[in-house]
């Protein structure tokens, strides 16, 4: 056999490999864009949203990028939803009730006042229809959503000036989010939108007079606390922390399933390390407050609360009442919670028998 024949029929044996060679090469790869409603590495949101654009990239052994930008750099924080849903990006890391001036039923995805806690909230989404019921909701924005980071309960906010009695709150402006931006106003307060990089200047500026944002964790790096050293709870008006990974709806549909499954797993990696965060994280730095920077703790007076549960149901009743999907969402929420409230109180009132609290 001549060199030159047997140079091709080895070249001839090669080629399934070398054919083959190119499609290990050739993997799919995503590159896609996520606006946030915060700024970067914000302490709970702004962390959940880095770590999970860094977890897809991890999970897709760097085939799936995911560009994190911060409030303000493609769109303003509270028009993050419009930039997912009409494709300006394909992904956005945000809080469903600061959608809802599009639609009110928004609200009951991250919190409600009196409502389900982080744990109650997860178990209706995934155990008690609310997922299928917030893609029903969101599917008219062209979006699909995700729960994907918790920030835990909320604290009731920052004051400059104490409260005495419900009767204060009348002509305060506070800043105040979602359905407790109207219990607010319901209470005698001025409640306006703000977003959270705006904080301190307003609250600074006297363009309001009390805050209520997240968490200490969250609140410390702000420096809330400089303009408005008093700081009260309970967060009756925020005792959820959900935030979400949202994404156009027809990006989504193209996904192969894996890619799908990473952002799903990704996605609930955020929510559960959030809450180990925020459990963690709360207990440093309200010390921190407390000790070092002058904060003075404060429960809300009963007369406020009391006022502040009733209007809550009233709230609640009247979102309901919106629309035939905001009645759905409501009474499936409602519903997960009465089957585990038996369940509940024995577990809490264990909890606290436990503590000696």
């Amino acid at each position: 056999m001549t060199r030159t024949r047997r140079s091709l029929l080895a070249g001839v044996a090669a080629s399934p490999a070398l054919l083959a060679a190119p499609a290990v090469h050739a993997q799919e790869r995503i590159r896609w864009r996520m606006a946030t409603s915060w700024p970067k590495n914000l302490p709970g949101p702004g962390i959940a949203a880095a770590y999970l654009a860094r977890r897809v990239a991890e999970l897709s052994g760097g085939t799936f990028e995911i560009q994190l930008f911060g409030a303000g750099e493609i769109v303003p924080a509270l028009q993050v939803l419009d930039a997912v849903g009409n494709g300006t990006v394909e992904m956005g890391h945000s809080a469903a009730f600061f959608w809802q001036g599009k639609n009110p039923a928004a609200n009951a995805f991250t919190t409600l006042p009196f409502g389900p806690d982080p744990i109650e909230h997860q178990a209706w989404l995934e155990r008690g229809g609310g997922q299928a019921l917030w893609d029903e909701l969101y599917r008219l924005f062209a979006v699909k959503p995700l729960l994907a980071g918790n920030t835990g309960p909320s604290m009731a906010g920052w004051f400059k000036r104490e409260l005495g009695s419900a009767a204060d709150l009348r002509g305060l402006k506070i800043r105040a989010q979602g359905l407790g931006a109207e219990l607010w106003q319901r209470l005698g307060a001025t409640a306006l939108t703000v977003a959270p990089g705006d904080l301190l200047i307003s609250l600074s500026s006297g363009v309001i007079d009390a805050v209520e944002f997240l968490a200490p964790v969250n609140d410390l790096p702000l420096g809330l606390y400089k303009p408005a050293p008093f700081y009260y709870a309970p967060g009756f008006n925020k005792p959820n922390g959900a935030a979400e990974a949202i994404i156009h709806l027809p990006a989504w549909e193209k996904l192969s399933p894996a890619h799908r499954a990473m952002l799903e797993a990704a996605s609930a990696e955020a929510h559960a390390r959030g809450l180990v965060e925020a459990q963690n994280d709360n207990a440093g730095a309200m010390l921190e407050l407390v000790t070092n920077r002058q904060v003075q703790l404060r429960r809300l007076p009963a007369d406020l609360l009391a006022a502040a549960r009733q209007h809550a149901r009233d709230l609640v009743q009247d979102l309901a009442a919106k629309s035939e999907l905001s009645g759905r969402i409501i009474a499936s929420m409602e519903a997960s919670r009465a089957r585990a409230r038996p369940w509940r109180r024995v577990t809490l009132a264990g909890s606290l028998a436990m503590q000696g609290d």
